[in-house]
């Protein structure tokens, strides 16, 4: 909004020239997001701990210690991280861009499944919400639809890592695989958010190092230097993913344990849906499997225990997903946390670097 209304005026007035630069855009949107979470968290958590009352239900099934460190507390904090990343992506984007509004789109809309669900959720005080094969349908409805907009705009190319200046093209089956990187993007995000902060730092570095592949692949010069598909009109979803740093912050303040508020699937489904959506029209979706590398781990995991326990009644790990498991071992819930970051912020220097290497 505000680049659609001041760049205009640059030729006239010179201050307004900053506005053009996408850099400055990218760090505008970060303080933004961040400053909007703060003005809306301590409000909003207070209005859902008085409407939920008991809190987010905690699975009976789960460790035994959540039954009793993480009763009462309230869920739907997502309902943060979309306020500050809206707000954000529509004061410092150009909103003549298609990108911003595809990936827009499919942040609200993914949140809104997980808002049903946590409803459902929170008024029969149970952790079961939304049946799962309607969340499944919805989700891939508007992936669906994602990834056929960004095919007519751009194609179905595929960036293929450490091969130099090698693009895909998946042509009318760029839709389908566009759907399973957003879907199973978002459900990934999902099942990882178990503990306090989880989730949320592992997407602010992910959020990072898409910010830097969105600005150099939607840059010709970057983009040819690095042997990379130039994408035009992608660089813009730098500010997108600045925005989204900015909300994940804010958002982790609260988050922190002993956490304040969680995220419930309002916020996990709508961060997955975002980064699964810059991921396919910036063509790295194969990169992003690398750079959210804990995502994968933790939907693994699931996959491999609930394999193994069909076909031979036996247990891989003493609980799924992952980070229950180290639970189970005895590891402190921040020990857990912490080594989770590192081993985020490791996988993303390992996806960027495949940028080069190409």
């Amino acid at each position: 909004m505000l680049y659609n209304f001041l760049v205009p005026l640059a030729d006239e007035f010179q201050v307004f020239n900053l506005f053009r630069y996408l850099t400055f855009r990218t760090g505008g949107a970060v303080l933004t997001a961040l400053l909007v979470c703060f003005l809306v968290g301590p409000p909003l958590i207070r209005w859902l701990r008085a409407k939920q009352k008991k809190g987010q239900p905690i699975r009976e099934d789960g460790p035994a210690g959540h039954i009793v460190a993480k009763a009462g507390t309230p869920t739907m904090g997502g309902f943060m991280i979309l306020a500050g990343l809206s707000t954000a992506t529509l004061l410092w984007a150009d909103l003549t861009n298609p990108f911003v509004w595809v990936c827009l789109v499919v942040t609200a809309s993914f949140g809104l499944i997980g808002f049903f669900d946590d409803y459902l959720k929170v008024t029969k005080a149970s952790p079961k919400g939304v049946p799962g094969r309607w969340k499944f349908a919805l989700e891939c409805l508007i992936a669906g639809v994602a990834g056929y907009v960004v095919l007519s705009i751009q194609g179905g190319g595929l960036a293929v890592p450490f091969v130099n200046d090698i693009v895909a093209d998946l042509g009318v089956f760029f839709v389908a695989f566009a759907i399973v990187v957003v879907v199973g993007t978002g459900n990934a995000v999902n099942l990882t958010d178990g503990l306090d902060g989880l989730a949320i730092m592992p997407v602010i570095i992910a959020a990072a190092a898409f910010a830097l592949i969105a600005y150099l692949v939607g840059n010709t010069v970057y983009a040819d230097y690095l042997q990379v598909p130039y994408v035009p009109g992608s660089g813009e979803l730098a500010v997108f993913c600045g925005a989204l740093i900015g909300a994940g912050l804010g958002f982790l303040w609260f988050n922190a344990p002993p956490a304040m508020v969680f995220m419930g699937d309002t916020g996990s489904l709508a961060l997955g849906g975002a980064l699964g959506a810059v991921a396919v029209v910036t063509k790295h979706e194969i990169v992003l499997a690398i750079i959210g590398g804990i995502f994968v781990l933790e939907t693994v995991s699931v996959m491999v225990q609930v394999a193994s326990f069909k076909l031979f009644g036996r247990r891989v790990f003493r609980m799924a997903p992952l980070h229950h498991h180290f639970e189970h071992l005895g590891w402190a819930e921040s020990t857990i946390v912490i080594r989770f970051w590192i081993i985020a912020l490791v996988l993303a220097l390992v996806g960027l670097s495949t940028l080069k290497l190409r």
